[in-house]
């Protein structure tokens, strides 16, 4: 049954890509500097916020950060398709296995990687103690 024709499903769906994009006004948020939180940074840290430290501990966490992004979008698509595969198996056993291999296979490449993050992570926070760094 059919409730609205699909004039009807025009006119709404434009009204509400109307409303949506209309309804973006100007955010009253302070400047930062207005705030006083250029000064109030400076006493508490000694420096202006605008000066970043770059060591090669931050480049190293910061390319660690991303790769472990690209896996995790990885083992995303992988348990998407996985599952695609397995709802579209239309009861073939052969791909329903496939669709679980993959699922599984994904999600232990998930649980070796959490862990080695987890053991580096450990790793480091315990010789970084132990040198007073």
């Amino acid at each position: 049954m059919n409730l609205l024709g699909w004039r009807s499903r025009a006119v709404l769906a434009i009204a509400t890509i109307s409303m949506a994009l209309l309804m973006n006004g100007p955010v009253l948020a302070q400047n930062a500097a207005d705030a006083g939180l250029e000064t109030t940074a400076a006493a508490a840290y000694g420096k202006p916020t605008n000066q970043l430290e770059v060591d090669p501990a931050t480049i190293v966490g910061f390319f660690i950060r991303s790769a472990l992004s690209l896996v995790g979008l990885i083992f995303m698509v992988l348990v998407i398709y996985g599952g695609f595969l397995w709802m579209t198996a239309s009861g073939k056993e052969q791909q329903i296995d496939k669709a679980r291999t993959l699922i599984v296979s994904a999600v232990i490449g998930m649980i070796i990687i959490a862990a080695g993050y987890a053991l580096t992570s450990f790793v480091i926070g315990t010789v970084s103690i132990a040198t007073g760094q």
